[in-house]
């Protein structure tokens, strides 16, 4: 299984790729949101996972780009954000996100949601 991440804290993003691949998961890791949308391009991950405030292109945005792929648009979606704001997290499901956890994070907790979004 292929996971795609998109984070700009480089130490979020080390140590969800380092439990990702302890746990067997393939990653792949950007940290902005021009990369992500670049890259998702001509990667197809089984499951995304993106934060809100990156630099170039936000969360929302990267989310709004994969709805609208057709490619890409059944890969389900987790956000993981320090904007925990009521306004934010309905906009992201409204854009489509499957699923949204705030920071700081359990990485054990990530763990389940992204075995539970991998079996829908």
């Amino acid at each position: 299984m292929k996971i795609f991440i998109a984070e700009d804290e480089t130490l979020v993003l080390k140590t969800i790729e380092f439990r990702l691949k302890k746990e067997g998961y393939e990653t792949i890791t950007v940290t902005d949101g021009r990369e992500a949308k670049q890259k998702l391009e001509t990667e197809n991950p089984d499951l995304i996972i993106t934060d809100i405030m990156m630099p170039y292109h936000t969360g929302l945005e990267v989310i709004n780009f994969v709805r609208n792929n057709e490619r890409l648009k059944h890969i389900p979606i987790i956000v993981l954000s320090a904007i925990g704001l009521e306004k934010t997290v309905l906009e992201a499901f409204e854009l489509g996100a499957d699923d949204f956890i705030t920071k700081p994070f359990s990485p054990s907790e990530l763990l389940i949601r992204i075995k539970k979004n991998l079996r829908k």
